[in-house]
């Protein structure tokens, strides 16, 4: 990180610090949601400061500017109704120099933000700092004064660090909380070299809608806008063509982002990622699969690009879920994919949330290419995998290394859909096992640099290697009963002869499931004929 001021720390080392201010780094997690609140705050209030002092320049002093500013909102971005004594004074000193009843002043003075600007209502004034649990604070006053003053040792203003810094930093401190938040974390995060692979393939351009139904903390998202302004500002382009560093003047537009987040602390958090990061977008809140906001005459509203990390292996959906939409998500007779399992039923979702030209890049539990494939009996979920591959829709299956996300060691997949695959493409499906590209780390895998434009590159470009990457003909996945997964197709070294164990455990926990929902229906059948109890 470039910017240091304040301390000799970077901006990662300080906000993390800032957030081990409360009780260490082990209980860090547990309090993001005051962290992060804080912090976006803290930010907020050191750029209103910058904009308050170009209008003085103007106006001849700050007290006149506090005025302005006051009379008319739209001179700034946000306003903040924080006047400290000394107009001279920061305006983060308002909340810094709280000394008694700290949690409630904190509260009041979040909710009085929001008042000002819709734009953050429900997402600073959600949380009540001075909250408690059976008589006690959640977090009392001088943990809170810790935290608050931790926070105050460096400037986040619009001349000390880039958007573009403090948005890394802010998804470096998320990823933190996500390392440790145990199963939780999978909720709002996905490993960053995971969705840059993502938004590098699926080559978004300037001005294109990007859509994510299961947004969490919106990372793939930013991570679509990041894609597209790095290819935009390739030395390739012509002279007058290049995107220029975020905050200055760029001659292609940025993308419109959208999202969706069921989890209403997640949805605070995307939006305050998305600001903090400089991006505009939409993130509404709301269960996705049973009721999708972003619509558009009645039916469902479609985009450039789709991308999306749904939590794997659903079961609270049921028959009656897919049966009731009246969005045309689900085929008839495709539709549903079983209740152990939602994956497949997201892809359809993200299917018939792509327009004619369309494109989409889901991460799935390694099971959802394989389940089912082989069995004697029919399979729901493999008669949805085998719609999309009959009509051609797959354009390429990427396989993970292992214990790259935060919320189990299994390695996922990567499913990439084209609705307009280039002709050369078609009646083909580009598989990759990219299981052995990592390297090891603490607590988890990464996938380093070098690492992920390798893979970035092999799926742009179809290009085939041995023990990496394989174009198959729909015929051979037909052969092989629609399993898609890239392990039985590309063996990575001599000597395998069995899949990761991991993936199969995870497998096992679908079919296990998969088998009591028989049982409990045959046992019911039963009981209408009178043979069981």
């Amino acid at each position: 990180m470039a910017s240091n001021n304040g301390s000799g720390k970077s901006l990662e080392s300080w906000i993390w610090d800032a957030a081990c201010s409360i009780r260490g780094a082990k209980d860090a997690p547990k309090y993001k949601d005051y962290i992060l609140p804080l912090i976006f705050t803290k930010r907020l209030c050191d750029v209103f400061d910058d904009e308050l002092n170009r209008i003085a320049k103007e106006v001849g002093s700050r007290m006149k500017a506090f005025q302005l500013a006051r009379a008319d909102h739209k001179l700034v971005r946000f306003y903040l109704p924080l006047v400290p004594d000394d107009p001279e004074q920061p305006v983060w000193s308002v909340i810094r120099k709280l000394s008694d009843r700290i949690g409630e002043g904190v509260t009041t003075h979040m909710r009085s933000i929001a008042r000002e600007n819709p734009l953050l209502q429900g997402i600073i004034d959600r949380v009540d700092f001075n909250a408690t649990t059976h008589g006690q604070r959640d977090l009392d006053d001088d943990r809170l004064s810790n935290l608050i003053e931790a926070i105050s040792t460096k400037r986040l203003g619009l001349d000390d660090v880039e958007a573009d810094i403090i948005g890394k930093s802010y998804e470096y401190l998320i990823r933190k909380f996500a390392e440790g938040g145990g199963q939780s974390a999978g909720e709002f995060y996905t490993p960053p070299e995971v969705g840059t692979i993502m938004s590098r393939v699926l080559q978004p351009e300037p001005g294109m809608e990007i859509y994510d139904p299961t947004c969490g903390s919106g990372g793939l998202l930013i991570k679509c806008e990041f894609a597209m302004e790095e290819a935009a500002s390739s030395p390739s382009l012509p002279t007058g063509e290049r995107v220029g560093v975020r905050g200055q003047s760029k001659q292609f537009a940025p993308l419109k982002l959208y999202g969706q987040e069921y989890i209403a602390e997640t949805w605070a958090m995307a939006n305050m990622n998305m600001i903090i990061h400089d991006m505009e977008g939409q993130i509404e809140i709301g269960d996705t699969f049973k009721n999708p906001k972003f619509r558009s005459k009645g039916k469902l509203r479609t985009f450039d690009r789709v991308v999306a990390n749904p939590m794997w292996n659903q079961d609270w959906f049921t028959e009656a879920d897919y049966d009731n939409d009246e969005l045309d998500r689900f085929p008839a007779g495709t539709g549903f994919p079983g209740k152990s399992s939602a994956d497949w039923g997201w892809v359809q979702h993200m299917h018939a949330s792509l327009n004619d030209q369309g494109r989409a890049a889901v991460v799935l539990d390694t099971g959802a290419a394989s389940r089912g494939a082989g069995n004697a009996g029919t399979n729901k979920e493999k008669t949805v995998r085998q719609w999309f591959v009959d009509h051609d829709l797959i354009e390429s299956v990427l396989y993970l290394p292992e214990n790259l996300f935060y919320n189990t060691t299994a390695p996922g997949i990567v499913l990439f859909l084209n609705k307009a695959k280039p002709n050369e493409r078609k009646g083909k499906v580009f598989l990759v096992n990219a299981s052995q590209v990592f390297a090891k780390g603490d607590p988890k895998n990464f996938i380093p640099e070098a690492g992920i434009q390798r893979i970035a590159d092999t799926l742009i470009g179809w290009t085939e290697a041995e023990k990496l990457s394989r174009i198959v003909d729909l015929a051979e996945l037909k052969k092989n009963d629609y399993n898609i997964s890239p392990s039985r197709y590309i063996h990575t070294s001599d000597a395998e002869t069995y899949r990761p164990i991991a993936e199969i455990v995870e497998e096992l926990k679908v079919i296990e499931a998969a088998a009591r929902e028989t049982d409990e229906a045959l046992r019911k059948i039963l009981q209408q004929l009178g043979v069981a109890k």
